[in-house]
């Protein structure tokens, strides 16, 4: 897949869009592979596995969309610490120009939730 720019900021694919928006949501202290795969599947429905989203968040990471650092150890990891995730200023900018490009498609379309009807 291409990565395509929307004005200066660049486009994200549907599973990156899935990753960023559960970063966004858990937050700079809460966001962390583990977290992150269960809230796209406990709001989508969407079997998810954390591979998949270790690999997305690194490719995130390349393009300077979301930093990670490690946090402190928790009880519940067996001690060992979470790598936290940030969503950068260039990641929110791309945040905001994929969905507004999904918001105009959708916009005017009929029987669409969000189109006219």
């Amino acid at each position: 897949m291409t990565q395509r720019d929307v004005g200066n900021a660049k486009s994200l694919a549907e599973f990156e869009l899935l990753v960023m928006l559960a970063a966004l949501r858990l937050g700079p202290e809460g966001a962390y592979t583990v977290s992150i795969t269960e809230d796209i599947r406990r709001r989508t429905g969407r079997w998810v596995r954390r591979a998949n989203v270790y690999t997305a968040l690194r490719r995130l990471e390349e393009k300077r969309l979301v930093t990670t650092r490690l946090g402190e150890p928790r009880s519940e990891r067996g001690g060992r610490p979470p790598r936290l995730v940030t969503v950068t200023p260039a990641g929110l900018e791309s945040l905001q120009a994929t969905t507004a490009a999904i918001q105009a498609m959708v916009a005017d379309l009929p029987g669409i939730p969000g189109g006219n009807r």
